[in-house]
């Protein structure tokens, strides 16, 4: 049996400002779309037993997270009347206060995308086989917890 290829969100690094902002340009010739809404998840500098997390690293399943990827679009369409819809997700190391996360929703109405990418953003963190290794300032590690 053959195994089904889905299109792979993982980009190596961070998410940079001129990707996100290449991809909002792209839709401006989308003239029945009249909402869009972004998420960007950027690492966060936490202060965790008194030592401050630097960047963490990303790992994934990455066939299983690109279905699971897969899995929530295709609910998510489902679910809202969406036009399009872009995930992406950083693997390796992400440093404090770059982006690791963008999602970005587009519809004819603006309410539709509040609702979808609230879904999205929460399917994904609970449901996606990614993995975080928190590095710290002295150069010790550990695995993130979600909240």
């Amino acid at each position: 049996m053959e195994t089904k290829k889905f299109k792979n969100v993982f980009k190596q690094g961070p998410i940079s400002s001129d990707f996100i902002g290449t991809s909002i340009a792209k839709h401006q010739s989308k003239t029945s779309i009249g909402a869009h809404n972004i998420f960007l998840g950027q690492v966060r500098a936490d202060e965790i037993e008194g030592k401050m997390v630097t960047a963490i690293d990303y790992t994934a399943y990455e066939e299983m997270a690109n279905q699971k990827f897969h899995e929530i679009r295709e609910a998510t369409f489902e679910k809202f009347d969406l036009t399009c819809m872009h995930i992406y997700h950083s693997l390796g190391k992400v440093e404090v206060g770059e982006i690791c996360l963008f999602v970005f929703v587009s519809s004819p109405r603006r309410k539709v995308v509040f609702k979808a990418l609230e879904y999205v953003v929460e399917a994904i963190k609970a449901d996606v086989p990614v993995f975080g290794k928190e590095i710290f300032e002295d150069q010790t590690h550990q695995w993130k917890q979600n909240t």
